[in-house]
């Protein structure tokens, strides 16, 4: 394929008058200086064979760790073989959304089976056919719930920082306030939130489990939200969410989530999931698109795409999302982990998760120094003390090939998941007492 040149140098600088500006790089002014590239240092061509000694020459710096104890919103799972042999082949690997949806049936019914298993894990009526990530799910959910009247949005100080600021950033384009509420053990603080919500406030975001690994009592949340008119919107860990109550039952009105732990891998940080499912009333709402189920003219099953908000295309400065597309692949990728593992398998998941981090949490808190910061319940993440601050510890378990917990406030952040045995966790703990014990 050809270089594509959409226009010519004059046709650049008329567009960039039209606007007010005198040059490209005035287009990103917001975007910090230390984060643009001054120069690409791109070498002349070179052999193939010469292109790939150096690209694995570099592949090689990459630390593949050979026991991982850490999560903080990307989680090591075990990903069944059929998944990517099935999410692999080239027809489903190069395939675009298409534009004219009803000619590709089965693109449509893979996001139909996709909504329907997001619908059976928060226990909502509709999803969409998914968003990004989990951060820029949460930002959409809240633009889901803010009208003229109500432009707040109360957030949780006890979620994942990455989410709150994605959220913020989206809100600030909006004009749309933000306030944190307080945390208190590792959770939502709900009698700051009660003090809090007011008529100006549109909705409420937790996360569940917490960021903290803390189990959060949602119920409490959307019964507070809903006294004041305001919405709750749920950010759902969707192993845990086998295990624990659904975002429907708990009340909530949105739920959003980071989809990675469902077939995709840790992969440095992406491509990743957004999912989003809401109530039959705030259905109109969702951003990007909606696959339904009915029949041809013959009879037969057919998929359509039943809903998508025209205001993204033709009215775009009347739309509440900027989201047109969806990550048909990484939802195709969930939707295969999730037919592959079935109920009992996802069951089992959630289970070893939560033992294994039992008996994880109760080994490391027994090791002097490394006492639990959080009594509260939890999945399968808790926080613990550290005796000499968590660069030493970490290092050490990286001479060890481990991956040690993520560094928070008071602590460290551990995750455990059923890829970490009794003897990973064992041996975890047995090089904390040698941490603790040169203090």
């Amino acid at each position: 394929m050809g270089n594509y040149i959409p226009s010519t140098e004059d046709e650049r600088a008329e567009m960039l008058k039209a606007i007010g500006i005198s040059s490209t790089d005035e287009l990103y002014s917001a975007v910090p200086s230390q984060m643009k590239v001054k120069k690409l240092n791109i070498p002349s061509g070179m052999a193939e064979l010469t292109v790939d000694q150096k690209v694995r020459a570099m592949a090689a710096k990459n630390k593949v760790f050979g026991t991982i104890f850490r999560g903080a919103g990307a989680y090591n799972h075990y990903i069944p073989s059929i998944v990517k042999e099935v999410t692999g082949k080239e027809e489903f690997l190069t395939a675009y959304t298409p534009y004219q949806a009803e000619i590709s049936q089965g693109i449509l019914q893979n996001i139909f089976e996709y909504q329907t298993m997001i619908c059976e894990l928060t226990g909502m009526d509709v999803s969409n056919a998914s968003v990004y990530d989990g951060a820029s799910a949460a930002a959409e959910g809240v633009a889901m719930c803010v009208d003229r009247k109500r432009k707040k949005a109360l957030v949780s100080a006890a979620s994942n920082p990455m989410v709150i600021q994605t959220i913020k950033t989206y809100c600030f384009g909006s004009g749309t306030e933000v306030v944190l509420v307080p945390a208190k053990d590792g959770k939502t603080d709900m009698e700051a939130l009660s003090g809090m919500i007011d008529q100006n406030t549109a909705c409420v975001y937790l996360h569940q489990p917490s960021y903290f690994g803390q189990i959060e009592d949602c119920s409490q949340a959307a019964e507070i939200a809903h006294n004041a008119g305001a919405k709750l919107i749920m950010g759902v860990n969707p192993i845990a969410a086998i295990a624990l109550k659904s975002a429907r039952e708990c009340g909530a009105d949105v739920a959003v989530g980071e989809g990675q732990p469902l077939g995709m891998p840790l992969s440095f940080g992406g491509p990743y999931l957004g999912f989003m499912a809401t109530t039959h009333d705030m259905m109109r709402k969702l951003p990007g698109r909606i696959v339904g189920e009915t029949k041809d003219v013959d009879g037969k099953r057919a998929f359509v795409l039943t809903l998508q908000a025209r205001e993204q295309h033709i009215r775009r400065e009347k739309a509440s999302s900027n989201i047109c597309s969806n990550q048909a692949l990484c939802a195709m990728t969930a939707a295969v982990y999730l037919t592959t593992m079935g109920t009992e398998g996802m069951e089992k998941v959630a289970e070893l998760c939560y033992s294994k981090a039992r008996y994880a949490a109760k080994e490391i808190s027994a090791v002097k120094g490394f006492e639990l910061v959080y009594t509260g319940d939890f999945f399968n993440e808790f926080v613990t003390k550290t005796p000499c601050g968590s660069e030493k510890l970490l290092a050490k378990l990286e001479e060890n090939d481990i991956l040690g917990g993520y560094p928070v406030e008071g602590g460290i952040l551990w995750c455990v998941t059923e890829m970490n045995s009794k003897e990973q966790i064992d041996k975890l703990t047995a090089l904390l007492k040698e941490v603790a014990s040169c203090n």
